[in-house]
């Protein structure tokens, strides 16, 4: 079950980047494509690919910043978000071992934000409080890093 799952993960996501250049990275979760598992992946902006199983942040660490993000359940918008430069994250591989990665910058806000989406929750939900999203016609770095 849990190679089935990757494989629809990849194959959607690879979908999505055919019609889109993801200079930041990239995930997608279980739930977006109707699959009721906890379970994403997300494509590092180096190439990587990590496969996450169960994953929860069990540490934070204690520096913030803000950078846009946007997302793939609503495509035409872009909203800034406090997140942690790290975070620890507890989940479980392809075969089952559970391991504990520290992920850094850029990473972690794609990892917390795939948490997130199964946690049932979205990045609005961070956006601070009068702070409201972007249309991405207005949004300036589509195809870029995060700068930090």
């Amino acid at each position: 079950m849990a190679r089935r799952v990757v494989a629809e993960l990849n194959s959607a996501a690879e979908r999505v980047a055919q019609a889109h250049v993801f200079g930041k990275g990239m995930g997608i979760a279980a739930p977006q494509i109707g699959i009721g598992r906890a379970a994403a992946i997300v494509r590092t902006p180096d190439g990587d690919t990590l496969t996450l199983f169960n994953p929860r942040i069990v540490e934070s660490g204690g520096v913030e910043d803000e950078q846009y993000e946007g997302c793939l359940s609503f495509f035409d918008l872009r909203g800034r978000v406090p997140r942690p430069l790290t975070i620890t994250v507890e989940h479980t591989d392809i075969d089952g071992t559970i391991r504990m990665t520290v992920f850094e910058r850029g990473v972690a806000r794609l990892v917390a934000h795939e948490i997130d989406h199964l946690d049932g929750r979205l990045y609005l939900d961070h956006m601070r409080p009068g702070i409201q999203p972007i249309p991405v016609e207005q949004y300036r770095a589509t195809g870029k890093n995060w700068s930090y």
